[in-house]
């Protein structure tokens, strides 16, 4: 069995150096226009080559601060992947919605996929509220015939629920990030095996793995090695 490979695009304009991050957070809580010129979703660019020559797909998940560009849409296309809400405001049924509606209207294209930004606890912005219910994004994705919720727990050995309906939640994800797991259990080598016999969702940040050589490798090895998969 493959991968489920879910991308998250939590910064706009990467997290270095400085001013890049600066305005990352300006068009997070306020706003600032998607100037490709100042790196624009750049990260997420250089991933979704190198998923290109892998021919690898992935579930690109975007905030409202980071809706795609025309080249990263063009990217998408070309690849075969499918983009997903990053649900930021989750404070109700209405803010969710409103998000995706946003999303579809600006991609111009059904959003079946969900995630959702934040795991509980540190609040990501102006925008942003904190608590993680995954219990109501999985009613509301089902109330609004979404197909898949990403949950973001960190214990990769839990399966997925599917009900009759054909509707996936997947409660948890190997993160390639080591801050959001526990290494000594859950080690590149166990994904490797693990994932030949059952479907586990890998979740990455561009911004992050692109900033550690060593994390890159750990992408490429994975890609090289194991199939990814887009749900039906």
């Amino acid at each position: 069995m493959p991968l489920i490979l879910r991308v998250d695009v939590d910064r706009p304009y990467g997290r270095a150096p400085l001013f890049r991050h600066v305005l990352s957070r300006l068009a997070s809580d306020l706003y600032f226009p998607r100037i490709e010129c100042f790196g624009y979703l750049r990260e997420l660019g250089i991933i979704l080559e190198m998923l290109k020559q892998r021919h690898a797909k992935a579930y690109v998940f975007f905030r409202r601060c980071t809706l795609p560009s025309g080249p990263i849409l063009r990217l998408i296309e070309e690849g075969g992947h499918k983009i997903g809400l990053h649900l930021e405001d989750s404070r109700s049924f209405e803010t969710f919605a409103a998000e995706k509606r946003m999303l579809e209207a600006h991609t111009g294209r059904p959003v079946r996929a969900l995630s959702k930004h934040g795991s509980g606890g540190a609040r990501y912005g102006l925008h942003h509220y904190a608590p993680y219910e995954p219990e109501w994004y999985v009613e509301w994705a089902r109330r609004t015939g979404m197909t898949l919720f990403l949950g973001n727990l960190e214990d990769p050995s839990l399966g997925p629920v599917i009900d009759a309906a054909g509707f996936a939640s997947y409660p948890s994800a190997f993160w390639l990030e080591p801050a959001w797991r526990d290494t000594s259990v859950f080690t590149i080598d166990w994904l490797l095996s693990e994932a030949r016999s059952r479907d586990v969702v890998l979740l990455i940040h561009p911004e992050n793995v692109l900033a550690v050589p060593a994390l890159i490798g750990e992408l490429q090895r994975l890609l090289a090695s194991l199939d990814t998969r887009i749900l039906q």
